[in-house]
């Protein structure tokens, strides 16, 4: 009696325990419902204040209700904005953008630009939108995604930004003009990432067209740089393009650093180039030796190693997620939520922190919308499904909503300390900082794919793509590497028509001849097919730690 007794109490409260379970299930998928709608809210009241009061200008000032232009007069919070519409779900809206876009974009201008800023935030989105379209809908060209409208705009942005490569280095100067190329009085100094940050979009470019030059340059600006790392194997903040010496040598993963880290390790996943994460490692053994102290990341002297700066910045927050796409989980929980405290001492986080003081730093205290702690939550979440991390996300919707929120739009906070208003919302905005934020929230999203989806394309249609293992660009612009893979393959095998095609047109020679090979020279191995799994799946050749759900 006493054992009949005792199972049955176990049966219900098991049972119990499974209806608290289906229960408190019901309610997260009720509460996540309910912040995606408030996230779209949000997108659209930004949206929509910006076609109503700025565009065709780059950005919206929402203060006084108008637009200026900011990176070049490419009307970029609509390019910037444009697979974030997608991503929420307006195919309608993706489609009129994306043929507006290519009426109206002109990149043949005297105007000075950002090779950096219009190389992540012009050619990613392009790229991005480019490579998305069919997903929304759109009737692409045959042989999309080897082709395309927005792909050759793309293309078209990314030769003006050449000249700039043009160095003795191969690294960039910081500024083109669009027209003219390089001014002869323009600066030689240009920050780390502003060197590090191509591999992304100039490999794609090449391997969607055929055309090796932009991966050419993108490959040797890292080589270059990879050179001039200290002793201790350290990188500066800003070095001469000319002369490969650095100006300012404090070392750090933050301002003027992050993404030339982020994309060697995404470079690597995308392109599955070992040579690319072995770099990554070498750095990240120096950053953890020099800069980490108690799951902070500080500022140190890249020669000597020593303290030069005790400050956390708003843009590492990026590290985190970064670490969590190579398994180092614990760890980037632990920086996690180092900067989630200080998120949650002012409602955002003030672009320095001064570690010892607990407290922001003079002249540093404002918070532009930044999207990169959000970026760390979006990673975290898929990758662990800690609760704690998603805390970060009402927050954040929470306190933006709160504090920055205006008649037209969401403005940068000027002062983390007292909320006060500044009259810009960059394009990051729209392109970062929600889009991020829906994702966290939508873990059924396309872009979370596990290769149940995919959809064909290719030369001849015979292409998997879209079936997981999208690479976010530095802007979060969402990259295939499958497309990469595919072009790649149509255009050797076209190569080797026009071979065979040759070989046929030259006089008979030698049938035992032609089998011979040249001493010293490697057979080349057979291209890749286009992937018939998810991406996830085949990223182990590199020893990092994957799963289907991330």
């Amino acid at each position: 009696m006493i054992k009949y007794l005792s199972t049955a109490f176990c049966v219900v409260h098991v049972l119990s325990g499974v209806n608290y379970a289906a229960k408190r299930k019901e309610n997260t998928e009720e509460e996540m419902a309910y912040y995606r709608e408030r996230i779209k809210q949000m997108f659209y009241h930004a949206y929509n204040s910006y076609l109503e009061n700025a565009f065709p200008y780059d950005e919206l000032r929402p203060l006084t209700c108008d637009g200026q232009d900011t990176w070049g007069s490419f009307s970029l919070t609509l390019i910037d904005a444009l697979d974030t519409l997608l991503i929420l779900g307006n195919h309608t809206e993706f489609q009129r953008v994306a043929s507006l876009l290519q009426d109206t974009v002109d990149f043949d201008i005297d105007v000075n630009a950002s090779v950096f800023e219009t190389n992540i935030r012009v050619v990613g989105g392009l790229l991005s939108a480019h490579l998305l379209s069919k997903h929304a809908g759109v009737e692409v060209e045959m042989g999309w995604p080897c082709s395309g409208p927005l792909l050759r705009m793309a293309e078209e942005a990314a030769r003006k930004l050449l000249p700039a490569f043009q160095t003795p280095t191969g690294m960039p100067y910081g500024t083109v003009n669009l027209l003219t190329g390089v001014n002869p009085t323009e600066t030689p100094v240009t920050c780390t990432a502003g060197v590090g940050t191509f591999i992304l979009e100039f490999a794609t470019l090449s391997r969607l067209t055929g055309d090796p030059v932009f991966e050419d340059v993108a490959r040797r600006a890292l080589k270059s740089l990879w050179k001039t790392r200290s002793d201790i194997g350290l990188v500066g903040n800003h070095i001469d393009v000319i002369t490969s010496k650095w100006v300012a040598q404090d070392a750090g993963i933050g301002a003027g650093v992050d993404s030339y880290f982020e994309y060697l390790v995404k470079g690597s996943i995308m392109l599955q180039d070992e040579e690319l994460l072995s770099m990554f490692l070498e750095y990240d053994k120096s950053i953890k030796n020099y800069t980490k102290f108690d799951d902070w990341y500080l500022w140190v002297q890249m020669h000597k190693g020593t303290v030069s700066m005790p400050v956390f910045q708003s843009l590492e927050a990026f590290w985190p997620g970064l670490q969590s796409l190579l398994g180092n989980l614990d760890s980037a929980m632990r920086t996690f939520h180092n900067y989630y405290s200080v998120w949650r001492q002012f409602g955002g986080l003030p672009e320095f922190y001064s570690i010892p003081q607990g407290y922001t730093v003079d002249k540093r205290e404002g918070y532009p919308l930044r999207p990169e702690l959000i970026e760390s939550a979006m990673y975290l979440y898929r990758a662990t499904g800690d609760p704690t991390v998603l805390q970060l996300g009402r927050d954040a919707v929470e306190s933006i909503e709160k504090i920055s929120r205006v008649t037209c739009g969401f403005a940068s906070v000027k002062d983390v300390r007292d909320h006060k208003l500044d009259n810009r919302m960059e394009s990051f905005f729209l392109a970062e900082t929600v889009k991020y934020l829906y994702l966290l929230f939508d873990p059924d999203n396309f872009l979370h794919n596990s290769g149940t989806d995919f959809e064909a394309g290719g030369p001849q249609g015979d292409c998997i793509l879209g079936a997981g293992g999208y690479i976010f660009n530095t802007e979060a612009h969402p990259l295939d590497p499958a497309a990469l893979h595919c072009c790649s393959r149509a255009q050797d095998e076209r190569r080797e028509l026009q071979d065979i095609l040759l070989s046929l047109s030259e006089p008979f020679t030698n049938p035992q001849a032609q089998q011979s090979e040249e001493p010293g020279v490697a057979r080349r191995a057979p291209m890749l097919s286009c992937p018939m799994q998810p991406f996830s799946t085949r990223f182990s050749i590199h020893g990092q730690v994957f799963s289907d759900n991330m």
